[in-house]
């Protein structure tokens, strides 16, 4: 498989999470973290089924935990699609 796509959501998510560790951690801690998300990425797009399903969220969604966040993504074809990143808290409001 091989491929993924960001959503722009999901892009949005990536933004607010980076700024969120840069202001707490600072900028070193932030782009490790950023940068496991994008390795993520690319192990969701190898082994897309490797991640539990979670259909009781939103049907046909799985998910990927990241550090403390929670990517949720699809497989549509031969591309995996990241919907969205968040954290516990940002799950209610997303539903």
């Amino acid at each position: 498989m091989a491929k993924y796509r960001i959503s722009r959501d999901a892009k949005d998510d990536l933004k607010r999470i980076y700024r969120r560790g840069l202001l707490e951690y600072g900028e070193v801690q932030a782009d490790q973290y950023y940068r496991a998300f994008f390795e993520r990425f690319e192990q969701l797009a190898e082994q897309p089924y490797l991640y539990q399903a979670v259909d009781d969220i939103r049907k046909s969604y799985r998910r990927s935990v990241c550090g403390v966040d929670s990517i949720y993504y699809h497989v549509n074809g031969d591309t995996v699609e990241i919907m969205s990143i968040l954290s516990q808290q940002d799950v209610d409001t997303w539903l």
